[in-house]
């Protein structure tokens, strides 16, 4: 090297201001970087760091070896800030929320399992390794950025003395006057208000853990006897059914919105002419944009469950859900349909489900639909075959989570005639027509598209199934488990999603006369708004049951 910079001096001199350009303009990214896509922009990084104040200040007192060791830590420390930083960036596009460093590890499986389901074995095992080598790449760069500048500092001692002393004035001066650009402090803390967000996060998540665990111990039906409960739906037989990603927005987004709502209107004339009616609201779901387990244990348990741990919390004890206060009774068989379980599920006992189908036991032969192992008009005749048309003692308790409206929305199932359906062979020309997941995954437009029409698909094939195989007996409860991911429901969405009750009966809509909600499949949007967790206990309650803590 020393003998290539003796025979290129001026290409050498270029070479080490273009990288120590380069370390500058990274390290002051990494001080800078925000955690939220929608605030990447110039004024974002046209401020002045403390963070790069001090850590000047400090390498120009320091000997050689502490300096160099110092800084090297420091750039480390800022690598991994950097890393999570772009977690939070991911996990706010997706789920609406930045990244719990206690709780959010092991939902990476997951990802790992959605990306293998919408990009292949193969895609999905690229895309790991380019994040294994970005991780790799910005805690060695961001490192050696630091250690590079640290050095210049401490060579050019008096020039940087004073451009440390300027920085530090104007940062003071823009810090007392609250000096800003487009809204935006000219005197930056980003990183240390970053770390104390961080520390926070974790001491809340600790904290959490121990009230929610005195929380979960509470249930006002706990004790009621079997005899009083869910008095008023004895013989009935009932059906809670989750919609993937159902969210408010399908219906009020002005991209989504017109097919939706014509499909909402267009099924809610097929039950009315069946006999059957509806009444609807709006429910604010534990989480948002995925992580549905959440939404789903939110809503039977009665309990806020907006993060891993509570989930695990929860699952593991014995608090009543609604399947369990059905079972409970002794006067209904619980049944679960789970097209999106494909392996072992201890949830089942705390659910109060007596018999479960999952992917496995469904007999379906045909195509994944991207995540989905099965489109939904397929998943319910399986349950019309397996259970319901089958002759049993007891009503039953059915519950039942549709997954053909999972992202990435490519491709998606389309009706068939029921008698055409058999063990789903008949979709494997529908899904080699589909479009692909990346045609649209990076294209909020054609995602907004695609997710309506998948919602229309799923809404549909519900109401076709109850209005061919419901009876007067029958009560349907569905609703969404969270809204769509941040590109799809905006940026500023609400958490609420749809919930609707159907019934020939009309006693069994009478009982929830007073709670304000919309007739029909669609609610308003002034309809009341309730907090997922508070439906059990109202529900508990309007149908007949007695509270014993």
């Amino acid at each position: 090297m020393r003998g290539w910079r003796g025979r290129y001096p001026v290409a050498a001199t270029v070479l080490a201001w273009t990288v120590t350009g380069l370390a500058a303009v990274l390290v002051l990214f990494a001080l800078l970087m925000p955690g939220k896509a929608d605030q990447f922009h110039p004024a974002q990084f046209l401020r002045v760091p403390v963070e790069a104040v001090f850590g000047a200040a400090l390498v120009l007192v320091l000997p050689r070896r502490p300096r160099i060791a110092v800084s090297a830590v420091a750039g480390l420390a800022l690598g991994v800030l950097t890393v999570l930083n772009l977690l939070d960036v991911g996990f706010n596009e997706y789920l609406g929320r930045g990244f719990n460093v206690v709780l959010d590890w092991a939902l990476f499986s997951d990802a790992q399992a959605y990306l293998q389901d919408t990009f292949g074995g193969s895609g999905a095992l690229g895309i790991a390794i380019l994040a294994v080598v970005l991780v790799i790449a910005v805690l060695a760069l961001v490192t050696l950025s630091a250690v590079r500048l640290g050095n210049l500092v401490a060579r050019n001692s008096e020039v940087a003395t004073r451009a440390t002393l300027v920085a530090a004035i104007v940062w003071v001066t823009c810090a007392a006057l609250g000096v800003q650009v487009t809204g935006v402090p000219i005197a930056s803390e980003h990183v240390a208000l970053a770390v104390q967000d961080r520390a926070h996060r974790v001491r809340d998540t600790i904290r959490d853990e121990a009230e929610f665990r005195k929380i979960a111990k509470k249930d006002t039906f706990a004790n009621t006897p079997p005899d009083q409960l869910l008095t008023d739906l004895r013989g009935k037989d009932m059906m809670i059914t989750f919609i993937e990603s159902y969210g408010r927005s399908a219906i009020e987004d002005p991209v989504m919105a017109p097919g939706v709502d014509a499909t909402l209107t267009a099924e809610n004339k097929k039950l009315t002419g069946a006999g059957f009616a509806a009444k609807s609201g709006w429910l604010t779901s534990a989480t948002y944009g995925g992580s549905s387990w959440l939404g789903h244990s939110t809503f039977l348990s009665g309990l806020w469950i907006n993060n891993q741990q509570r989930y695990r919390t929860v699952t593991a004890g014995d608090h009543l859900t609604l399947p369990g206060a059905f079972e409970k009774t002794g006067d209904w068989d619980t049944v679960g349909v789970m097209p999106g379980v494909q392996k072992a599920w201890p949830e089942q006992k705390f659910y109060g489900i007596d018999k479960l189908y999952d992917s496995r036991d469904l007999g379906y032969r045909g195509p994944k639909f991207s995540w989905s192992t099965m489109p939904d008009q397929y998943a319910l005749t399986a349950f019309e075959r397996l259970v319901h048309g089958k002759k049993h003692d007891k009503p039953l308790m059915s519950t039942i989570i549709l997954t053909s409206s999972h992202q990435p929305w490519a491709p998606i199932p389309r009706t068939v005639p029921q008698d055409q359906v058999g063990d789903g062979s008949v979709y494997d020309a529908i899904e080699k027509a589909g479009k692909r997941p990346g045609d649209i995954i990076t294209d909020a437009r054609k995602s907004k598209e695609e997710y309506g029409k998948s919602i229309q698909y799923s809404v549909t094939s519900l109401i076709d199934y109850l209005v061919r195989y419901g009876n007067k007996n029958t009560v349907l409860i569905f609703l969404g488990d969270h809204q769509p991911i941040a590109r799809v429901s905006g940026d500023h969405a609400s958490r609420d999603v749809p919930v609707s009750i159907v019934a020939k009966d009309p006693k069994v809509l009478d009982r929830i006369a007073d709670w304000g909600w919309t007739d029909g499949l669609q609610p308003e949007h002034n309809a009341p708004v309730w907090k997922m967790s508070a439906f059990r206990d109202r529900f508990l309650t309007a149908y007949g049951s007695t509270p014993h803590s």
